[in-house]
């Protein structure tokens, strides 16, 4: 095999082959649907991304250099993770066409990547192969998940325990390891996902866990202390998939135009097209929560939708909520809520603004906010002793919940 030569990879649905990713010469790739997939009137969803302002699917792509398209490209991990898993897998990390052949056997949602025609893995892979080391853990290639943070896909053992898959598909839970940078992450997102359920928000289940009982978890590093456990919501109990896409790949973003190229009026616009009335209050819950834990990190790959019946799109369960400014004191939101980022501007009028714009029911996102505001104080007030945060994780939010405008009387609430 020469590089110049073509590399063909099947894009896999639930298991059943919907088109090609091909690699020609000067790393360039093109996408195109099959033939099947293009003619069945009852073909599932792969992506908002992939219809026209008519609903109907997009046949034809440009090629893109180096890069996948948006759609592939998110479905990487990103930063010192993808780091890790090209070294590993003897790929250079911007060398995304045979990354994704790598990484293809457990994907976020439903979408899996195989060689075409039984075709050699690549050549890089072939000689990073004869090369590695006998002991070199495949795990680590296999099932880690798009995103910034270390985190692997896990099975829960009879016992109780958590063990990373040695082979095969992965499991139904993430589990997300320790930062070296900052303290306390696990347990920060575990308190802000257990308040989140308390205000009403679709959390999938979620525990803490001690790193040293993680079976099988590849050597990273020294890491100690707590690691957080997520189920899965894109695998059912039967291991089979649940597609989901996050909002990246709905606009047709690259990851690091993740902050930038959108705001939550998009989001919303989708939700509100694609969806009904309670995805629409649950968004507003989340995007209100969000705002009042102060997180600055709420970008556009932490919204997601599924396809629970395989077509229609739904608000996906939340996750990544984390209060980012013990960490870094940041006064915007990741996302312009309609006319500003400011968390201090998220005001009754800013929301009524947000919901003309992204024609929502003004009366029903108002409301559902300032329940949510309510609700979040009184839990705060109950469970902030009582979570596993560090002293100044609290400090930090008490602080700023004073400089929140939204709400009823939210000033009056005591911060001890």
């Amino acid at each position: 095999m020469t590089v110049a030569e073509v590399t063909v990879l099947n894009v896999l649905l639930y298991g059943e082959p919907i088109g090609t990713l091909t690699r020609v010469s000067g790393d360039r790739t093109l996408f195109a649907f099959n033939e099947d997939y293009l003619n069945d009137a009852n073909r599932p969803t792969l992506g908002l991304s992939f219809k026209d302002d008519l609903g109907e699917l997009f046949t034809k792509f440009r090629p893109y250099q180096s890069a996948l398209m948006p759609f592939f490209s998110n479905l990487l991990p990103e930063g010192r993770l993808r780091e890790y898993l090209a070294a590993s897998a003897g790929i250079h990390p911007q060398r995304e066409f045979f990354l994704l052949q790598a990484l293809g056997t457990d994907l976020p949602g439903a979408v899996t990547i195989e060689p075409a025609d039984g075709e050699a893995w690549t050549r890089e892979a072939e000689e990073a192969q004869r090369t590695a080391d006998s002991n070199r853990r495949d795990p680590a290639l296999r099932f880690s998940l798009a995103g910034v943070q270390l985190k692997f896909s896990a099975v829960a053992e009879s016992t109780g325990g958590l063990t990373i898959p040695a082979k095969g598909v992965g499991g139904s839970w993430i589990v997300k390891l320790p930062s070296l940078t900052y303290e306390g992450v696990p347990e920060n997102e575990y308190s802000m996902m257990t308040l989140a359920r308390l205000v009403g928000i679709d959390v999938p289940a979620i525990q803490l866990t001690k790193v040293s009982d993680i079976a099988n978890l590849p050597g990273i590093g020294n890491l100690k202390g707590l690691a957080l456990a997520i189920e899965r919501f894109d695998r059912l109990q039967d291991c089979s998939a649940v597609h989901i896409e996050d909002f990246a790949q709905v606009f047709s973003l690259y990851p690091h135009e993740k902050y930038s190229k959108a705001s939550a009026v998009n989001v919303a616009s989708v939700i509100a097209a694609e969806s009904g009335e309670a995805d629409i209050q649950e968004f507003v819950r989340r995007l209100t929560f969000n705002t009042l834990i102060g997180n600055a990190d709420m970008h556009v790959k932490n919204w997601s939708m599924s396809y629970p019946d395989r077509r229609t799109a739904r608000l996906a369960p939340a996750y990544d909520f984390v209060s980012t400014i013990a960490y870094l004191p940041d006064d915007n939101a990741a996302l312009k809520f309609s006319r500003s980022k400011r968390f201090d501007a998220f005001t009754e009028d800013e929301l009524s603004h947000l919901a003309a714009r992204a024609k929502l029911p003004e009366t029903l996102v108002i409301k559902t906010a300032q329940e949510t505001v309510a609700l979040f104080h009184e839990h705060w007030a109950k469970e902030k002793k009582h979570l596993p945060l560090h002293k100044d994780v609290v400090k930090a939010i008490n602080a700023h919940l004073k400089t929140v405008p939204i709400g009823p009387d939210a000033c009056a609430v005591p911060f001890i």
